[in-house]
């Protein structure tokens, strides 16, 4: 046998050993005669470097170094899931899906295993590319770090594999493996690692592959992604991947109702305590993948999942002090400073009390015995007072009247929750936080600044707001403490390269209160620049025959124009108004426009885009040629609106084959223009 032959024949043989032990669970040779093969591979491979392959086992074992991890866009975005903490809420879940879908629904139910979500990439069967979720859109790239794990699948098994997919999962550390690194660094008298799930994710960035390799870290899979996939359901999808190599968990199950899946959460509630994993919760997901497509997807997540939470571990602590924190926009956060609980894992010394209203309702006091519980597993919060343990000499909370930063006097609006520092071009956490929003990742996404060192620069009087960074020079930054020529250049450089970041993002990094991603999007896309969103109508001249008339006010006319664009509700077009006749912030503004910031689409973003569907309302259902999202886009891109169910607004039904009877029969009762695929190309 020639030596291509002996090292294609050892790699054959350790992929399915591999594959045997990790992923079916059920090994056919010892550890020993394991590492006896690899080492022989080694040898040869050494000796052969002409036959390099990176799906090799042998490049298990780590080794290469990553000193920046790349920022990579997703090719498929990687949404979040909505949570429900109640039977009834999977229930009302189920109702608004039955007035979208037609016919039966089946459920594929999985557990939730509580990881660091990835989505590797795979090529002509082969792993290229790992990807963290980051912020859904966009996250690092961990390849060389995820390669190592040995329930990643390198090289995939059999002939159906699409030429190009990608598939997401979690990244885990299971509880085994978790103690065993606790107690090696426990005899090495190193802190403790606090739990699972952060573990596993902060291994995904250590910048040594081989220390990555060492960690006992697993990888399960249960959402495959891409076009033309050769699979109509998700728990066809599960098997398939299965089949392929992948480890996706056994499980899953296929069930025909909502009560059914009932039965799955409360089995789980309890047999959960014997897996080797971390898991949280159940995910529902409707199994028919053209059932999926005609539900699609909210700005945040898609309709047709659910993530079910399981009740959070509580315990009981002591209140010794409740102090209030400033963000960004100004809102007052009350904090419970609380003796130090342990919570799931994790060490908890402080609670969020969330507005003055919930101080109230629960009666909490300095002093009182409380009940605190992870939200979700992840955030902390007070749920009740023991009212038996309250020291005798208890006083009411007095909620604070001024900023703790400025000690200006706080304000609440009418129906708002929250209390508020109107001090927000001097007050020292609003100044930072703005800052830090306009150069975090969905903003500007300045490379080589962070938190830190905005801290830093604000304190030392180089920048007072987020317009200050584009005067700062190399010469500036270097004297600020653990600041390098390097460093100082790196972000001087970043800050350079923000200014290509498109209008959109630019929007949501100007930190305007209710305008989010998603809403800045919408803004962006309708107005097309700055000056179209930012320009207020003429204040109206009052006569003395006006004296007694209602006369809008251009700050009036403003709103109701915005409130016209979809999706704007009031509260977010009264913010607007009051950013825009804020004289400061337009200064802002105006010197970021200076600076060089995109302030408008680009012609490649306006390429395509009319108005030749604006304020015409479009429900899709059916199968047809295109993608319901390419179609979908094809409605947005010129200015019409997309709604998931019929209703009286609506002003076309795009019918495509297959479409349920219930929607043609609402379609037909309410009189609704149905045009097929060829006929709304044809209006654009």
């Amino acid at each position: 046998m020639s030596p291509k032959e002996q090292i294609q024949s050892l790699r054959d043989e350790l992929r399915e050993h591999n594959y045997n032990y990790y992923v079916n669970d059920n090994p056919t040779i010892s550890d020993f005669e394991f590492d006896k093969k690899l080492e022989q591979l080694k040898t040869l491979e050494a000796a052969h470097p002409e036959f390099y392959d990176s799906t090799s086992p042998s490049v298990r074992v780590g080794g290469e170094v990553t000193k920046n991890f790349n920022t990579v866009k997703h090719i498929n975005r990687m949404y979040s899931l909505d949570n429900s903490y109640s039977i009834e809420d999977l229930r009302d879940w189920e109702r608004r899906i039955k007035k979208i879908v037609d016919g039966d629904i089946q459920y594929t139910c999985e557990l939730k295993y509580d990881g660091a979500s990835i989505s590797l990439h795979y090529e002509n069967g082969k792993f290229v590319q790992a990807v963290t979720r980051g912020d859904g859109n966009q996250g690092d790239e961990v390849t060389a770090n995820v390669r190592t794990i040995k329930s990643v699948p390198l090289q995939l098994k059999g002939d159906d594999v699409p030429a190009k997919f990608e598939i997401r999962g979690e990244i885990v550390l299971p509880w085994d493996g978790f103690h065993k690194m606790n107690e090696e660094r426990a005899e090495q008298g190193l802190d403790l690692y606090r739990n699972p799930r952060n573990t596993a994710s902060g291994s995904l960035k250590l910048q040594d592959s081989a220390e990555v390799a060492k960690r006992p870290l697993d990888c399960l899979l249960y959402q495959l992604a891409g076009e033309n996939l050769p699979v109509k359901s998700q728990f066809d999808s599960l098997m398939l991947a299965r089949k392929w190599g992948f480890k996706a968990p056994q499980e899953s199950k296929l069930v025909n109702s909502i009560e059914e899946v009932f039965e799955y959460i409360n089995h789980w509630d309890v047999a959960r305590k014997e897996l080797p994993y971390e898991t949280d919760g159940v995910v529902i997901k409707v199994n028919s993948l053209d059932q999926q497509d005609e539900l699609g997807f909210t700005a945040k997540a898609p309709k047709w999942a659910m993530a079910y939470k399981f009740a959070a571990e509580q315990v009981s602590t002591r209140l010794e002090e409740i102090t209030y924190q400033v963000g960004r926009t100004g809102s007052i956060t009350p904090v419970a400073n609380l003796e130090a609980v342990e919570i799931s894992g994790t060490t908890v010394r402080r609670a969020s009390l969330h507005n003055a209203d919930q101080i109230e309702k629960l009666d909490i006091r300095v002093g009182d015995e409380v009940y605190v519980e992870k939200g979700g597993e992840i955030i902390p919060k007070i749920v009740a007072v023991d009212l038996t343990k309250r020291p005798e000499n208890s006083t009411p909370t007095v909620y604070a009247t001024h900023c703790p930063e400025c000690n200006t006097e706080l304000v609440r609006n009418e129906g708002d929750a929250k209390h508020y520092c109107p001090n927000d071009m001097a007050c020292p956490p609003q100044v930072k936080g703005r800052i830090e929003h306009f150069i975090s990742r969905k903003a500007m996404d300045i490379d080589g600044i962070g938190a830190e060192t905005v801290g830093q620069l604000v304190d030392a009087g180089f920048i007072n707001n987020y317009a200050d960074l584009y005067d700062l020079t190399v010469e500036q930054v270097l004297p600020l403490e653990r600041m390098a020529q390097k460093s100082a250049e790196n972000m001087i450089n970043g800050i350079e390269a923000s200014k290509q970041v498109p209008f959109e993002r630019v929007l949501f990094g100007l930190g305007i209160r209710y305008v989010g991603e998603t809403i800045a999007k919408k803004l962006a896309k309708h107005y097309k620049n700055i000056d179209s969103l930012f320009n207020m109508p003429a204040e109206p001249e009052k006569t003395s025959i006006d004296l007694f008339a209602d006369v809008s006010s251009a700050a009036d006319k403003k709103i109701e124009e915005l409130t016209a664009v979809p999706e704007i509700g009031e509260s977010i077009a009264q913010s607007l108004v009051e950013f825009i006749q804020n004289e400061d912030q337009m200064a802002i503004v105006e010197r970021l426009k200076k600076a060089g910031l995109q302030f408008a689409l680009s012609e490649e973003q306006l390429e395509g885009q009319t108005d030749k569907l604006s304020g015409k309302s479009f429900v899709i259902s059916g199968v047809f040629k295109m993608s319901r999202n390419d179609l979908k886009k094809l409605v947005e891109d010129n200015g019409g609106k997309n709604s998931s169910s019929i209703s009286s607004k609506t002003d076309y039904l795009i019918r495509g084959d297959k479409m349920g009877p219930s929607k043609l029969e609402k379609a037909e009762k309410l009189s609704i223009t149905m045009i097929s695929e060829q006929e709304f190309l044809a209006m654009i």
